[in-house]
């Protein structure tokens, strides 16, 4: 696909926009959505109301050029889950302006492509019982205890994906791979949407994701971490966006500035990584279009 191409979506179709962080995606979105459309977060970091510089969230500025939804509505100590955010989701495809749904978190527009199992609420106590198990054990030996085709289909280096798949084997006696077996039909079907994969070279993504922790680095984000120290907690949803616990560790004085912003840095491009990989691996029937020429 082409810029050309994305110009030539019809005004009424569904586009869904997917691509590692930093490539690009929100600018596309603002792009498309200006022709028509409302921009709907598929981030799960990005829901999160105390995180905006930190997730890069969409400014006042972008949010004066078109309508956003599924931005910052999520308080810090909620859990959230792909199931909330397909629960969310789902009347903003047919309610308002047509959806430009947007984000780099693969398992969301799993769900809204390809279903989602119905998979019962896991309480309180389990959630806590995997919490303590992961801190007792590790990411590594927990992510070792789920079976194996379940370690095969999850991002086992991402905490909440480890323990969301570790406590639904634990409360139902069944892998999360088995309830997602069994799936219903999916919100939206990729053939009647503009499916839409930015693809960025490693090198030129390392550098803008470098420029962009830089920048959150002048807006103030050190301060938005501060201010949430009261409520750290190492194990809940939104703490597990990149570069909180780095920066927590130099507001502790166990880490420097300078070693934070490059830790920071390095998980991102590590993140990335990943998510090019899951991309590839995941979204064969959509189009590609190179970040670079955007």
């Amino acid at each position: 696909m082409t810029p050309h191409d994305v110009e030539a979506i019809p005004p009424d179709r569904p586009v869904l926009i997917a691509g590692p962080t930093a490539s690009g995606k929100s600018a596309l979105a603002l792009k498309i959505a200006e022709r028509g459309g409302r921009i709907v977060n598929a981030d799960a970091m990005q829901v999160f109301a105390d995180w905006r510089i930190l997730t890069a969230r969409p400014g006042p500025a972008e949010i004066a050029r078109a309508p956003h939804a599924l931005y910052g509505h999520v308080r810090w100590e909620t859990p959230y889950s792909v199931g909330h955010w397909l629960r969310d989701v789902v009347p903003l495809l047919t309610d308002g302006p047509r959806p430009i749904v947007v984000g780099g978190t693969g398992l969301f527009f799993r769900a809204l492509t390809e279903g989602l199992a119905d998979i019962p609420p896991v309480p309180d106590a389990v959630r806590a019982e995997a919490a303590a198990r992961l801190d007792g054990i590790g990411l590594e030996a927990m992510a070792a205890e789920l079976s194996a085709d379940v370690r095969a289909d999850i991002d086992t280096a991402n905490p909440m994906r480890v323990l969301r798949a570790w406590t639904v084997a634990r409360h139902t006696g069944r892998s999360i791979r088995d309830w997602q077996a069994a799936t219903p039909p999916p919100p939206l079907v990729i053939r009647d949407t503009a499916a839409i994969v930015l693809e960025a070279p490693r090198d030129w993504l390392a550098e803008r994701i470098a420029r962009r922790f830089d920048a959150m680095l002048r807006q103030g984000v050190i301060d938005e971490v501060r201010a949430m120290l009261p409520r750290w907690e190492v194990a809940s949803n939104a703490a597990q966006a990149i570069g909180a616990r780095e920066l927590v560790s130099y507001l502790a004085g166990d880490l420097t500035l300078d070693e934070a912003r490059d830790a920071a840095v390095v998980a991102t491009r590590r993140y990335a990584k990943r998510q090019r990989t899951w991309f590839r691996a995941r979204m064969r029937g959509w189009s590609r279009i190179d970040a670079t020429v955007l």
